[in-house]
């Protein structure tokens, strides 16, 4: 049945976000589905794609209004790091790529260290280094 998932996400401006993305270390997948309208957004080893798809496209597809990132939040995206350090990097360059850093690095339940960042668009995003040596204790 289900072979592949991947998230779409509007954006106003593609190219924009492109570079944002690139600035703070992801990458994009070449392929099907790239055009002047919609990237791929690679995350993770894995590849997990997340559609970066112009405003007006991703509105004709659902049929519903983009929502209002500065009212609410649909989702957060979180994505591992290799350490504290990689944590405290990507919040460095965020703010250097122009997102926010709401919740900056900090540790979390006592055994993971992260920061929380909106994107160009205002989609929430958390970068997460996990120690599970000190899980459950």
């Amino acid at each position: 049945m289900t072979k592949e998932l991947w998230m779409n996400l509007p954006v106003k401006d593609l190219n924009r976000s492109r570079e944002f993305f690139n600035a703070i270390g992801f990458s994009f997948k070449d392929g099907p589905g790239n055009s002047d309208t919609m990237a791929a957004l690679a995350v993770g080893d894995k590849g997990t794609i997340v559609m970066l798809i112009v405003e007006d496209v991703f509105k004709g597809a659902t049929q519903n209004p983009v929502s209002d990132t500065e009212k609410g939040t649909e989702v957060i995206f979180s994505f591992s790091a290799e350490s504290r350090e990689e944590v405290e990097e990507v919040a460095r360059k965020v703010t250097a790529a122009g997102g926010n850093v709401f919740a900056p690095p900090a540790e979390i339940q006592g055994w993971m260290y992260g920061c929380a960042f909106t994107d160009l668009d205002g989609h929430r995003w958390n970068a997460l280094f996990m120690d599970m040596s000190k899980h459950g204790k």
